[in-house]
């Protein structure tokens, strides 16, 4: 589906996701689970979060802590207070720092959390999601804080796309090690 452009596409796009993630979640065998994710000899695969995710877990949280940087964000500025989508000290140039450090601070967290923890999220996100128009969404610069972007792009982002990331990530890692 390409890009959504209104609010009944991403919604439609970002349950279709999810839920096509979950289900894969679902569908992967003992082996697939407890094998450690490793894309090292794959040179396709340069980007960061290759090395850094190393089981569904981190994958889990790593989409729960943008669900959080979405809402934090969102839920600030609708209530006057300036706040940036990443938070200090980060930036777009060094947001993959801001994602090594959700990856340390869950070393503890347990599988099962984090599919919980995901699963609310994405249900406050997608309530969220709701409370605002087309317009809203999909005006450019509608909302001054939102700079020259939609803030339905916000959403794209951490919903839908975000989602397909981790679902190519967990095909990836499934088609490695076999189902």
């Amino acid at each position: 589906m390409p890009r959504p452009t209104n609010k009944t596409d991403l919604t439609q796009l970002s349950e279709q996701n999810f839920k096509k993630l979950m289900q894969t979640a679902d569908s992967m065998n003992d082996k697939a689970r407890i094998t450690p994710f490793d894309f090292s000899g794959e040179k396709s695969k340069k980007e960061a979060h290759w090395q850094r995710d190393k089981d569904i877990r981190d994958v889990f949280i790593h989409l729960y802590e943008w669900h959080q940087l979405l809402l934090n964000w969102v839920s600030s500025n609708l209530k006057g207070e300036a706040v940036p989508f990443l938070p200090p000290p980060y930036n777009w140039k060094t947001y993959g720092e801001m994602n090594l450090a959700f990856w340390k601070k869950h070393r503890d967290t347990t599988p099962a959390d984090a599919r919980a923890m995901l699963e609310n999220s994405h249900r406050q996100v997608m309530e969220l999601l709701e409370k605002f128009t087309d317009e809203e969404l999909f005006t450019r610069s509608y909302y001054d804080w939102t700079g020259n972007n939609a803030l339905g792009s916000y959403f794209i982002s951490v919903l839908s796309s975000h989602y397909d990331w981790a679902l190519k990530k967990l095909k990836a890692h499934i088609k490695k090690v076999g189902l």
